[in-house]
């Protein structure tokens, strides 16, 4: 038996490989022999570095940068293949870095991100990955485009200041002091979402609660939104705010579009090419992919959709091991998922599911793996 085992993360619970080395304890119960094929995987949200990594043989680095509130913390990145940055955004300017009080997209800024970048420079890389899913800004990217150089300038020609409050103070963008590597740079920006800049699905709108702000947050976040994106439009000539995925990261995806040349693409499909996933397939008996929750909604671009059609065109099975079962999660069996076993076997609490995650987890592998013996042995 040959399983490629490639789930995402359980955000808040374990990482992709800490999901895969539990399913491979509990699959060695079941079958003799076996073979695992360890694919950890993200989208571009929290793990997205360690998947690159772990898949091609890179190396991490470590940069000292600004968390969302502009205390200094250790965030990591990746190089591949010798000339290739991988970048969470998240590990300098994501929402697990601050607690539940401190959430407050009119305060947090992108700033930690774009030094981030700019470490990846000084090391001579002019390739880059950056995922920029879990973020805890809603600044329009204006953060990370600060810490390379780009001026936002008010009505008397003074640089705003950072975090999403600054949005409706910008009159005039100065990128002339940018700094210069960014224009000999190729940027691939990797997400699983394609909200525009504003309006009823753009960033503030839809991603703004979670992230901290109150109706009169919104309301403001939205009015500086606006204005940033017309003066963006000013600046370039261009409406990248309505280029899908111009809201990602609370508009991070637009400053990376604007200032930096980056070309966004959908997040799952970028790191099963980089891995070499389809190669991975030969041979395969089954895969194992899975994540926290899957419902109707992960038909678009969630990583065990993804990975189902990769397979689906490869004639391999797919089974899905999640937290939880949303609505319409049946509409993943039309893209090549023939099962979802979920974690949780009773009823219980948010916080004791979270709590008891991996004999959870372990309960329900053992569970997925003892119905596909069955199937083994009446076939």
């Amino acid at each position: 038996m040959k399983i490629l085992m490639a789930p995402d993360s359980f955000k808040g619970t374990m990482t992709s490989i800490e999901v895969i080395n539990y399913l491979e304890e509990v699959a060695r119960r079941h079958f003799d022999p076996l073979e695992v094929v360890k694919v950890p995987i993200a989208d571009g949200g929290e793990g997205t570095v360690d998947s690159l990594v772990l898949a091609t043989g890179g190396e991490y680095r470590w940069a000292r940068v600004s968390d969302p509130l502009g205390r200094p913390v250790n965030a990591k990145y990746g190089i591949i293949g010798g000339k290739t940055a991988v970048i969470e955004m998240a590990q300098a300017s994501g929402l697990p870095l601050l607690s539940p009080q401190e959430r407050n997209p009119m305060l947090t800024t992108t700033y930690g991100t774009g030094q981030l970048i700019k470490a990846a420079l000084d090391e001579g890389i002019r390739e880059f990955i950056i995922g920029i899913g879990g973020s805890a800004t809603n600044d329009g990217g204006i953060g990370a485009a600060q810490a390379l150089g780009v001026r936002f300038l008010d009505s008397r020609g003074n640089d705003v200041g950072f975090g999403g409050q600054h949005l409706a103070r910008i009159c005039t963008i100065d990128a002339e002091a940018m700094d210069p590597r960014i224009k000999g740079s190729k940027i691939t920006v990797i997400c699983d979402v394609s909200n525009p800049l504003t309006g009823p699905n753009g960033a503030t709108a839809v991603y703004g609660p979670q992230k901290g702000a109150s109706e009169e947050m919104l309301k403001a976040l939205e009015e500086g939104m606006k204005n940033y994106e017309e003066v963006i439009k000013r600046f370039s000539g261009k409406d990248i705010g309505s280029t899908p995925g111009a809201g990602a990261a609370g508009g991070l995806g637009a400053a990376l579009m604007c200032f930096f040349g980056a070309v966004l693409k959908p997040g799952i499909d970028t790191v099963l090419d980089y891995v070499g996933f389809d190669r991975l397939l030969e041979g395969v008996d089954l895969v194992v992919t899975g994540e926290g929750r899957i419902d109707g909604q992960s038909v678009f671009g969630k990583v065990p959709v993804g990975i189902a059609q990769r397979c689906k065109s490869k004639g391999v099975k797919v089974a899905a091991i999640v937290g939880s079962i949303g609505p319409e999660a049946w509409k993943v069996y039309d893209h090549g998922i023939f099962s979802i076993m979920p974690t949780v076997n009773r009823d219980m609490s948010l916080e004791e599911a979270l709590n008891n995650a991996v004999d959870l987890l372990k309960d329900a592998a053992d569970r997925m793996f003892r119905f596909i013996r069955l199937g083994m042995d009446l076939r």
